[in-house]
């Protein structure tokens, strides 16, 4: 018996294949913690999002698991390092969402740039603030891409068209000089950048890597974007950025707790107090799900599936 679980939103196209595979597919997925070390006994591969931590506790509940995939990118949600020792192969689909996620990068960018928010949000309070809604192009700016990944790619490939200057740095990769991208180092960025967008997993050596050193070592006011994971930036000290005029503006697709209803009254506080300036846009981690990518990640994940 090839049983496979699903636990999270996929587009239909990966239980199809699934079936043609001749797999029995349990699609569950708002499957709780609880139920799926359960699920989990007899099952040889599991679908995952970003819902579940896989730990040593489900993975040791699971003797048949045979493969583990990731409708997406980013494998923190999966102890990896256990997976593999326990011979289980973890599998991810970024190529699915990258250009999703660039171009919401691309959009946050513009609308801050351009001041579109604010000056909408004028409007709706019967202002016409023409003056102060001046904006800046992207034309011309120099633009630190920290990872170079299938997302970081994917964001310099979009900025091509703008005639840009890219300076990408990726600690974990070379080599990849080209047209408008230079393979840089941070303290090029902190040099010359305009702008600065990360695109950099989740780790023990990333959490909180835009930290208060990280944000005082630029040169010149930045526009600042986040569309990786939210840990990655210290939220209090993105705050004491802005307020200090070393980041012009922001905006983030990702939240270090992204789960409103848990919010102690100081996470509140913090989040109302970014919110609150016009000079931030916060989406709801959206950037990678759009009705293409949606298809795409399960898509491209079932042709890596060993089956």
């Amino acid at each position: 018996m090839k049983k496979v679980i699903i636990s999270g939103v996929s587009h239909p196209c990966l239980q199809t294949y699934l079936l043609a595979k001749g797999c029995i597919v349990v699609n569950q997925p708002s499957i709780t913690r609880a139920e799926l070390l359960i699920e989990i006994q007899d099952a040889i591969g599991l679908i995952v999002t970003t819902r579940i931590q896989v730990d040593k506790e489900i993975i040791d509940a699971a003797p048949n698991l045979q493969w583990i995939g990731r409708l997406g990118s980013g494998m923190e949600q999966i102890d990896v390092q256990y997976a593999a020792a326990k011979g289980i192969l973890c599998i991810s689909s970024p190529e699915g969402n990258s250009n999703a996620v660039a171009e919401h990068a691309l959009g946050l960018l513009l609308n801050l740039m351009n001041k579109i928010n604010s000056s909408h949000a004028a409007l709706k309070g019967f202002k016409w603030t023409r003056e102060e809604s001046r904006g800046e192009e992207l034309n011309g700016k120099t633009i630190g891409i920290i990872g170079f990944g299938h997302t970081g790619s994917a964001f310099a490939k979009l900025l091509s068209v703008f005639h840009t200057k890219v300076l990408a740095y990726d600690k974990y990769k070379t080599g990849f000089s080209k047209n408008h991208v230079y393979e840089s180092t941070l303290e090029a960025i902190f040099e010359q950048a305009d702008i600065v967008s990360l695109h950099i997993p989740l780790t023990s050596e990333t959490n909180h890597f835009a930290d208060d050193a990280f944000f005082n070592s630029f040169k010149n006011p930045i526009y600042f974007l986040n569309t990786c994971r939210g840990s990655v930036t210290d939220t209090a000290a993105l705050l004491k950025a802005i307020e200090n005029n070393k980041v012009k503006a922001a905006g983030l697709d990702v939240l270090e707790n992204e789960k409103l209803d848990t919010y102690t009254d100081s996470e509140k506080k913090l989040l109302h107090q970014l919110l609150a300036k016009q000079n931030v846009i916060i989406t709801p981690h959206t950037a990678g799900v759009t009705i293409d990518a949606h298809y795409k990640m399960s898509k491209i994940l079932s042709e890596k599936l060993p089956l």
